[in-house]
């Protein structure tokens, strides 16, 4: 019998029994466990029982977009590109390879874990965020449609074990990479339950996610590792188990950086209460993470129920993984057979092709590859395929030079790089970099080889070769090639092809393969100094100088003076090539570990200026010039949209990417990937990066009232497409719980010159609402194929609630106005072609019963100068002032009934000066002036009660000021 040793069948413990549920299994080995074993199992490395048999167990496998962090796996595109593919299918089949990979990756590797880290939810509300290549898209019906795909592909679809164990990062409210373990995002109700919720909820009601990792940051002034959120929302979405696991140092944040608790106890403590199950904290070292929960559990901060409650979760996700089968697991692959499959190869090509946005063509596209000469492949990423941080190592891979070099013939494509060639030189000589020598270059092979396999849990522990000889001052230079990545960041590179870097010594040296690592070594900026420059060094903000044994970074009194000469100008190298050829693609965009990544967010939606020239370089050579900007986020190419014939965008497409993108040019795939996100025109159509309220901003395409670059939805094709037929019906009727669903229907033909696919999208309006609702909801989409002149009529259900529903904050519930609305069928948020009229009958919209309730100051209308604080450490919102001295909220319709004579503020205040609280009606008649105490503490309120001057009756607008240092948590009348 399956998992008992030889000959001894009914000696088998029930937890090793498959045909017991779930639930027994995991009670009978819990039961097993000591407290100090379960304890141990908290921590992300559960270290292995060896008298039950339980292996050592790591929560915690990157798997955004292939197997990543372990070694060479199937590279799919970049998560933000999976999102522009707008295919649900497609991201299915792509979670199932990366799971299946991940167990056939096991069997050789016991350190690959099961439970993958992935996908992550957050929405691109910005594109300014480092981590947005990580995000699928500014939608919250997109993402969690997309994020309940490929975690249904990562689990499987047998019914009780699981192929991999998806959990889903980074709750809440998680955009910003500066300052991201301190600052807070301040998210008012309906922001809470319309966005930032909505793509976390759709994904776990799916069925297939098996936890979240909350962020790093604070949502209303309360660290998410301790969000009450967990309890209050996530838990009641779905009957499963649930596990949560920390971020990386996150738990120890919550005293260290934070500074939220005063011990480590209290903070693990709270955590533990929160509803957080593994701790991901000093690496594999769980000693700490274990005498913190002994410490609160001998403390009384915690008791033994809620470590078993996490012990529990954690096992059930580990049975349900198979662990405990032996040969029974259906998704055991012991001979490693799911590992670079030819399945897995073609889908990577399909996924970069699908992923392929065009975003302008006046009919430059596609190349005919019989009519075309000479192309001209150029910039920084014509032959380039990058990685990013989340990405595994290549088995293969295919740049965009590669591509067309292999349709077209390598004869016909013609490369430049468009970097500059520069020199550097001092007062000594010129810098040059020393030959390494044949035994150095074998040594240095097997050094990268051995680090590699050292870093492999966690690639921020790699660190710098220094075998290789630091550069030297001589008196013949080296010519280097000079990369521009904007910020005034670049990229020193040496004939040999290696980048210029600097590991722990100090020393610079010519040895890095790609610029990567978790703090990138190899970039530089030049500061001007005198008639010459300091070459300063991005990875330690150390200056360049001239030691006894080399270049080497000092601090800047040590610095050296460099004069740089420019051999060649990179867009002089992409005129000349552009100029003798019959098309041009210009290649350019990011490095995803340069400007823009985790730990680090954008300053600017621009081009880099050295990328910008060489566009224009080339276009002015070659009108037939094409732009492709591969990128991990949005770009302000205004000038280049206006100019140039064509424009593609794709995201970094993984190890097919050149293959797919050539498909494309070429013509044998129409393009059909969608914008995930709004291209702004410029960074000032932009709220601050930490302004988390997109309908008071008005931000994102819900409630931009601007006219974006590209908007969201936006792709074109090489053919046509034709709506018509759009009907809409309520199945059900009324506003309330039975308000059913909408079926919408449309036509969709295509009627241009070759197959293709199109993206169909369904949007629902609220015209006239009494509340600010978004131009335009997506609450439904389909990406179809369509053979020439085909012709498909196709079917949407949405609940009612789900397409016109929103936050009534009035009464702190989820609420459909009777009303009327629109509903829309295009190809984007802004490409309407068809429109549909739709009335809900109700009963009208109750104002607020606040003679009955109260008001709860989280719970307004709107506001100015205000930002959400947390009411307890537990649970609760409060209100206080901002940056400025004054805030002011707004409550509509607040129904004070016969009349009200008093009000009862309930706040607390530090310190002294003055805190008041007034308020007045929408007339300007004031109420009520309310002086607030010292109360001893954020945390410690009262309540003060005060005569209103003019009792109000009936429904009024109530308007309320906040002067100076108090938290307002509610008023009473």
């Amino acid at each position: 019998m399956s998992g008992c040793e030889p000959g001894e069948p009914t000696t088998r413990p029930p937890f090793r029994d498959p045909r017991l549920p779930l639930g027994t299994r995991v009670d009978d080995l819990l039961a097993r466990l000591t407290p100090d074993e379960r304890i141990a199992m908290l921590h992300q490395y559960a270290p292995a029982v060896e008298r039950l048999g339980l292996a050592a167990f790591r929560t915690g496998q990157e798997a955004l977009h292939g197997v990543a962090w372990t070694g060479p796996a199937t590279v799919f595109p970049q998560a933000v590109g999976l999102g522009a593919t707008w295919s649900p299918d497609l991201v299915r089949r792509i979670g199932e390879a990366v799971g299946t990979e991940a167990r056939a990756m096991r069997a050789r590797d016991p350190l690959i874990g099961l439970n993958v880290w992935a996908p992550v939810v957050n929405l691109l509300r910005d594109p300014r965020w480092g981590r947005n290549e990580e995000g699928y898209a500014e939608d919250p019906y997109l993402t969690s449609a997309l994020a309940a795909a490929y975690t249904r592909g990562l689990r499987g679809d047998h019914p009780d074990r699981w192929r991999t164990a998806p959990v889903l990062k980074h709750w809440l409210a998680h955009n910003n990479e500066t300052d991201r373990d301190t600052t807070s995002s301040s998210v008012r109700q309906r922001v809470l339950h319309e966005y930032d919720l909505a793509a976390f909820r759709g994904a776990v009601r799916a069925g297939a996610v098996a936890g979240v990792m909350p962020a790093y940051n604070l949502v209303n002034g309360r660290p998410n590792h301790v969000s009450p959120y967990l309890r209050e929302h996530l838990r009641t979405w779905t009957d499963q188990w649930l596990v949560v696991c920390s971020d990386a140092g996150a738990p120890s944040n919550l005293v260290d950086s934070e500074h939220y608790f005063d011990t480590h106890e209290e903070g693990v403590a709270a955590a533990l209460l929160a509803g957080v199950d593994s701790f991901t904290d000093h690496d594999q070292d769980s000693s700490k993470t274990i005498g913190r929960v002994r410490g609160a559990l001998a403390r009384g901060l915690i008791d033994a129920s809620v470590v078993d409650t996490a012990v529990r979760r954690l096992l059930t996700m580990r049975c349900a993984l198979g662990e405990f089968d032996g040969e029974d697991d259906p998704y055991a692959d012991p001979r490693g057979a799911g590992f670079d499959t030819p399945a897995h190869r073609a889908l990577a090509l399909e996924a970069a092709e699908q992923a392929v946005v065009l975003l302008k063509n006046d009919g430059l596209l596609p190349l005919s590859p019989s009519a075309t000469g000479t192309v001209a492949v150029v910039g920084p990423l014509a032959d380039a395929c990058k990685l990013d941080w989340y990405s595994g190592s290549l088995l293969r891979r295919s740049s965009p030079r590669e591509g067309l070099a292999a349709r077209l013939g390598a004869d016909r494509v013609v490369f430049v790089e468009g970097t500059d060639t520069v020199r550097l030189r001092t007062a000594g000589g010129w810098v040059r970099v020393p030959p390494p020598g044949v035994v150095a270059e074998e040594q240095a092979r097997e050094r990268a080889r051995e680090a590699a396999r050292e870093a492999a849990l966690n690639p921020a522990h790699a660190t710098g070769r220094t075998d290789l000889p630091p550069l030297t001052i001589g008196d013949t230079p080296t010519d280097l090639a000079l990369a521009d990545w904007g910020g005034g960041l670049f990229t020193l590179r040496a004939p040999s092809g290696r980048y210029l870097t600097v590991a722990d010594d100090g020393f610079v040296r010519a040895a890095a393969e790609q610029p990567g690592g978790w703090v990138v070594q190899e970039t530089f900026a030049l500061e001007r100094h005198g008639d010459g420059h300091l070459l300063r060094h991005g990875g330690t903000g150390g200056y360049v100088c001239v030691a006894a044994d080399g270049l080497k970074v000092a601090d800047r009194s040590r610095a050296e003076v460099f004069h740089r000469e420019v051999v060649e100008r990179g867009e002089d190298a992409v005129a000349r090539a552009a100029a003798g050829a019959d098309a041009v693609v210009v290649v350019l965009g990011n490095d995803p570990h340069i400007n823009g990544r985790e730990t680090e967010d954008r300053t600017t939606i621009a081009l880099p200026a050295g990328q910008d020239r060489l566009w224009r370089a080339a276009h002015a050579a070659n009108p037939r010039t094409a732009l492709v900007l591969t990128s991990s986020y949005p770009y302000a190419v205004g000038d280049a949209a206006d100019a140039l014939p064509a424009l593609l965008w794709t995201a970094h497409g993984g190890q097919a990417a050149g293959t797919g993108l050539a498909r494309v040019l070429c013509g044998d795939v129409s393009p059909a990937g969608r914008l995930p996100q709004t291209w702004y025109a410029s960074e000032d159509d932009l709220p601050d990066l930490l302004d988390y309220d997109i309908i008071a901003s008005r931000s994102t395409y819900l409630y931009f009232d601007g006219a974006p670059l590209f908007p969201f939805g936006h792709g074109l094709s090489y053919t046509r497409f034709d709506y018509d037929g759009l009907l809409v019906r309520q199945d059900g009727a009324g506003t309330g719980d039975a308000a059913g669903a909408l079926t919408v229907e449309c036509t969709v033909t295509n009627s241009g010159p070759c197959d293709g696919d199109e993206v169909v999208q369904i949007y629902a309006s609220a015209p006239g609402a009494r509340v600010p609702r978004p131009h335009r909801l997506l609450i439904a989409h389909r990406r179809v194929s369509l053979r020439r002149g085909e012709r498909v009529r196709l079917f949407f259900t949405v609940p009612v609630d789900e397409a016109l529903g929103f936050w009534d904050v009035a009464h702190g519930r989820w609420t459909v106005d009777p009303g009327a609305y629109e509903i829309h069928a295009g190809a984007s948020s802004a490409d309407i072609r068809r429109t549909a009229a739709l009335t809900l009958d109700g009963p009208p919209p109750a104002p607020r019963p606040v003679s009955r309730r109260g008001l709860e100051a989280a719970d307004h209308d709107a506001a100015d100068g205000i930002v959400f604080v947390d009411r307890t450490k537990a649970r609760g919102d409060a209100v206080a002032c901002g940056d400025e001295a004054v805030g002011r909220l707004l409550f509509r319709a607040c129904d004070f009934g016969a009349g009200a004579t008093a009000v009862t503020v309930e706040a607390a205040r530090e310190g002294t000066g003055e805190a008041v609280v007034e308020l007045h009606l929408a007339d300007g008649t004031p109420l009520a002036t309310v002086a607030v105490p010292p109360t001893g503490g954020r945390y410690a309120y009262t309540t003060v009660r005060t005569a209103l001057t003019t009792p109000p009756a009936g429904v009024h607008d109530l308007h309320v000021t906040l002067r100076g240092a108090l938290r307002l948590a509610r008023l009473g009348f």
